[in-house]
C-alpha cells in the first residue's frame, strides 16, 4: 500500500493548519495518479488497446479506494479544512471537478467500444446463421472475384481442344 493509503487509513483530525494542508495534499495525490491512470486507460481503449487497458484495473481500483477513503477524511475534517486551508479545499475542489470531467470521457469512450463490439458480436452471428450457399451460378452468380467481379456475365465455357 501507498504512503498516501496508510495516511489515509489513520483517519486522522485536523487540529492545524499543517493538519489541513497535510490531508488535502495526499488526496490530491491520490486524486491525480488516479486522473493519470484514467487518463492512459481512456487513450488505450479509444486506440482499439483493450488488453492493454485491462491491465490497469488493480491499480485503478486500488487508486480510486486511497481517494474514496480521503474524500471521505475531508468530509470528516470539513470544518477544520475550511479554517485552516482554505485555498487548499478550493484547488480539492477545482481538482475533483476536472477529474469528473475525466470520468466523463472515460465513460463515454468505454460505453462506445461496448456498442462497437457488441456491434460486430451482433453481425457476426447473424452471418453465422446465415445459411451457406454457392455464388458461382443462378442470376446473382458473379465471375472473377474482388474488384473484377461482374454479376451475371454468362457460361464458363471449356474448350476440350488443344
Amino acid at each position: 500500500m501507498s504512503a498516501a493509503g496508510r495516511i489515509l487509513d489513520e483517519r486522522p483530525r485536523v487540529s492545524s493548519a499543517t493538519d489541513a494542508r497535510t490531508l488535502i495534499e495526499t488526496v490530491l495525490e491520490a486524486l491525480a495518479a488516479l486522473a493519470h491512470l484514467v487518463g492512459e486507460e481512456t487513450e488505450l481503449v479509444r486506440a482499439g488497446r483493450l488488453p492493454e487497458a485491462m491491465t490497469r484495473e488493480a491499480r485503478k481500483t486500488e487508486l480510486a479506494g486511497i481517494y474514496m477513503r480521503g474524500v471521505e477524511q475531508v468530509k470528516l475534517n470539513a470544518v477544520a479544512l475550511a479554517r485552516f486551508a482554505p485555498a487548499e479545499v478550493k484547488r480539492l475542489k477545482e481538482a475533483h471537478q476536472a477529474f469528473q470531467g475525466l470520468i466523463e470521457t472515460n465513460q463515454i469512450v468505454l460505453a462506445t467500444a461496448r456498442a462497437v463490439s457488441e456491434s460486430v458480436i451482433r453481425d457476426l452471428a447473424v452471418d453465422a446463421n446465415k445459411p451457406m450457399r454457392a455464388n458461382g451460378y443462378g442470376p446473382t452468380a458473379t465471375v472473377g472475384a474482388g474488384v473484377f467481379a461482374r454479376p451475371n456475365s454468362g457460361p464458363l465455357v471449356v474448350s476440350r481442344r488443344l
